[in-house]
């Protein structure tokens, strides 16, 4: 059986407890106090001894055992009371409603109980006629079951588990249909956590747009959207498809949104990829022409046996790529593909270089800043590629600054 359970009074009856045997003591002290004649040779400190110490102030796990204990009798206490609701519901003690279900069945209920549980009933019993010393009320379009669950709940805040399961659907319908928001928040959550499949997922949907759940909404247009093959194969998605064309194209239209934010995702995923590349170049450009790295040595000094290691990924293809460079000979208009490409690296590189009098990369300074390119075109792409390539350099530095704090 599972209950809504509620904050209780009688938890606090400890701590009134402790209060007032603390209030009799320094009630005694004062009147010992004054009752008792003081002598002239007492000192004012004397005359404080007397007053008792405060108490010392709880620890955390001096709180954690309190609340654990209060939990407990707090919940040993409502499963009583509800207990007490069941059976005042089971038994129809005194009870002065019949309400009529579609099986021709009645549920015995008290007046008092359902008109303060829901503004609905309330006034449904209050239209009612009397027969034979009952107000009769009827409630149609669920199974006598559903509808017994839904009359128990409004007695002692408890369903049980097996019930809602069942009757899930017919539960939200009748907490929404009759204002009983303590149970369509009970029945959401439990579609929520467990309750929620590929078979039933079109039908909640429907549901939850009708009875003003946008959350559980939302989980079944993205469970649908995971899974929409075996969804729209599904019995469910056949009957709404004739039932509710507008819902079915509202779907596959958020079906074809989802899709292209996951290929420009992926798209994006790549471009950061080719960036992350570039940026990785031209370090590695800069580390080789001012620091040489295995086979190339700088122009300035020799590279020991230490500096023929590289921790730059990108150091091995960009090497022979330049060795390529500088040694091609190949007699093809705007040299071999290779050459293009390391061409196209320089260029970058140019036009990243904050000092180009100082940088020793080849032909960073007397080549590529005196023929930029005349066409507005090229000119905005290669701005914006540098752009991006430089923006990518400040996210590297920022995640480089974070991982030592996040180790």
């Amino acid at each position: 059986m599972a209950c809504l359970y509620f904050e209780s009074p009688q938890l606090f009856s400890k701590h009134q407890s402790y209060d007032d045997s603390f209030d009799q003591q320094f009630e005694d002290s004062i009147s010992a106090e004054f009752l008792t004649e003081p002598d002239a040779s007492t000192s004012y400190l004397s005359n404080n001894v007397n007053i008792p110490k405060p108490p010392p102030l709880p620890t955390a796990s001096y709180r954690k055992t309190n609340i654990s204990k209060r939990v407990t009798s707090c919940n040993c206490v409502l499963y009583e009371t509800s207990h007490a609701w069941d059976r005042l519901f089971t038994e129809g003690y005194h009870a002065d409603v019949h309400v009529l279900i579609d099986d021709k069945g009645i549920i015995l209920a008290h007046s008092n109980i359902l008109g303060i549980s829901s503004s609905v009933l309330r006034s449904m019993l209050e239209r009612s006629k009397v027969k034979e010393g009952f107000r009769c009320i009827k409630i149609h379009g669920v199974p006598s079951e559903a509808a017994r669950a839904f009359v128990r709940f409004l007695y002692s805040s408890c369903y049980d588990p097996e019930d809602m399961k069942r009757f899930v659907l017919h539960l939200l319908v009748l907490s929404h249909s009759f204002a009983v928001a303590s149970l369509k928040r009970a029945c959401i959550s439990e579609l929520e956590r467990s309750l929620l499949t590929t078979d039933n997922v079109v039908d909640v949907l429907q549901l939850a747009r009708k009875c003003d759940a946008p959350r559980l909404s939302l989980m079944c247009i993205r469970l649908i959207i995971k899974d929409f093959k075996t969804i729209s194969a599904s019995e469910g998605w056949k009957v709404m498809k004739h039932t509710n064309p507008s819902l079915e194209q509202e779907l596959l239209e958020s079906l074809v949104e989802a899709d292209s934010k996951l290929q420009e995702k992926g798209k994006r995923i790549e471009e950061r990829k080719v960036y992350v590349q570039l940026y990785e170049a031209m370090e590695a450009l800069l580390h080789i022409s001012r620091d040489g790295c295995r086979t190339i040595e700088p122009r300035d000094k020799i590279l020991n046996d230490s500096q023929r290691t590289c921790n730059y990924p990108a150091c091995k293809v960009l090497e022979s790529l330049l060795r390529h460079f500088l040694g091609c000979k190949a007699q093809v208009p705007g040299g071999c593909q290779h050459c293009k490409r390391m061409r196209q690296l320089l260029e970058l590189h140019s036009r990243m270089c904050a000092e180009p009098d100082l940088c020793k990369v080849p032909l960073c300074s007397r080549h590529f800043k005196d023929k930029m390119h005349p066409n507005k075109k090229e000119e905005a792409m290669w701005n914006t590629l540098v752009r991006k390539v430089m923006a990518t350099k400040g996210t590297i530095s920022s995640i480089s600054a974070w991982r030592p704090l996040i180790a």
